[in-house]
């Protein structure tokens, strides 16, 4: 039986709402700030939701003249923006990779939604006539993708995995298997979002889902697992990641930062929006991710949780991960960093992996801010407000998502 190719990580970027940067990013999140703030875009005096994790003063002009910018969606700007990042970070000349071994597999929820309102207003106030000619290219969820592969001049496969909140995380666990399988030396994968509109604020409000106790205290409002949660706050980004082959990236040279060892995802099957009530798919997933691993539950350091701040999601994710690891889950350190970012959907997976990856790094585990009064319920270890310093060899990092769908990729510091 042939070996599997060694898929490591060798680039991060990252635009969210803490920072448009890694660095200042990693700096926020070690910090334990919020960048959460109320809504700026539009005018929220009708919505029981008045707060967002908006990316703040991002100039894409460095990469897009105006023309390129006004023909592309904000998700697609923060996704090429992002990959600019990581392939810097990895020291890669797109011009030196072979085309045709180089790919693009990104997750996304939502797709272009600003565009399709913007059209929308424009198709019943003025007719179909006047709708923008570029509406549809810069609203499909595959378009980011294609942006970054037309920039790259990657030649490999090149889609979008669409899996609501689960989506980056499936994305890439997608892109490592094509190196895996000998068909691509160098992967851009991760996710993106940007549906911080009126319709997206206003369809989760109608859900219930968002936040609304803490409109007055925006920083405070994304609470995972603590007992005043009151649903999570929407926000919008791209983290993006550069996996290449092993033996590839050591020919080079490249700086490493961790190795990529597991990946999975499944369904609950059970609900459109509530995930399972004893954890079901999460916990397949974690055990799947696991198994391909090849590594034991004890093995585990660090749970990057998907800790949305909903009643729910944190009750069913802390029971599934007491399922999955047993006696261990008492032993592991877990925490959500969506209590500094918000709920960025299809980018949380992407975002949260540059987490798991740099903690790796620096032998730190993130906080769960604004983890005052914990949910009885809720009774792990989640590095309540201050992050930690400690041995970090193995991190797991969980997305969940409406439809049930559940990805857990794993990375492990390079033996």
């Amino acid at each position: 039986m042939e070996t599997k190719r060694r898929v490591v990580v060798t680039g991060l970027g990252t635009v969210n709402p803490l920072a448009n940067n890694v660095k200042d990013f990693w700096k926020g999140v070690r910090e334990g700030r919020s960048g959460i703030a109320r809504i700026t875009r539009f005018d929220t005096d009708e919505y029981p939701a008045k707060i967002a994790g908006e990316v703040k003063d991002y100039d894409p002009s460095s990469f897009l003249d105006g023309k390129e910018a006004r023909r592309m969606d904000r998700f697609a700007i923060y996704a090429l923006g992002a990959t600019l990042e990581a392939m810097g970070d990895a020291g890669l000349d797109a011009e030196k990779i072979d085309h045709e071994r180089f790919g693009v597999v990104l997750g996304n929820g939502i797709g272009g939604m600003e565009s399709l309102e913007e059209a929308y207003f424009i198709l019943f106030e003025k007719g179909p006539r006047r709708i923008p000619i570029m509406t549809i290219p810069k609203l499909i969820s595959n378009i980011a993708p294609g942006q970054i592969a037309i920039r790259l001049q990657a030649w490999g496969p090149c889609y979008t995995i669409v899996t609501a909140c689960s989506s980056s995380s499936d994305a890439i666990g997608e892109a490592a298997k094509w190196i895996q399988d000998g068909l691509a030396d160098v992967m851009i994968t991760g996710g993106t979002e940007a549906a911080i509109t009126k319709m997206g604020i206003g369809g989760f409000c109608m859900l219930q889902t968002l936040a609304t106790k803490f409109n007055d205290a925006p920083q405070r409002a994304s609470r995972p697992f603590d007992k005043n949660r009151d649903g999570f706050v929407l926000s919008e980004g791209a983290g993006i990641l550069v996996l290449e082959d092993y033996e590839y990236a050591k020919k080079r040279g490249a700086r490493i930062y961790c190795e990529l060892v597991g990946a999975a995802m499944t369904c609950d099957a059970n609900h459109l929006t509530a995930p399972h009530p004893e954890g079901r798919g999460a916990v397949l997933a974690m055990k799947t991710a696991l198994k391909r691993a090849g590594l034991e539950p004890t093995d585990v350091d660090y749970i990057n949780a998907h800790g949305t701040s909903t009643h729910l999601n944190d009750l069913t994710e802390t029971k599934a991960v007491k399922i999955a690891f047993g006696e261990h889950a008492r032993k592991l350190k877990i925490s959500s960093t969506k209590s500094m970012t918000g709920h960025c959907v299809g980018a949380a997976g992407g975002i949260e992996a540059i987490v798991s990856v740099l903690a790796i790094r620096d032998q730190f585990f993130p906080p769960t801010i604004n983890l005052e009064e914990p949910d009885p319920d809720c009774d792990l270890d989640y590095v309540p407000n201050k992050g930690v310093h400690g041995k970090i060899d193995v991190v797991m990092s969980n997305t969940f998502g409406f439809g049930g769908h559940n990805g857990t990729i794993i990375v492990k510091k390079l033996a």
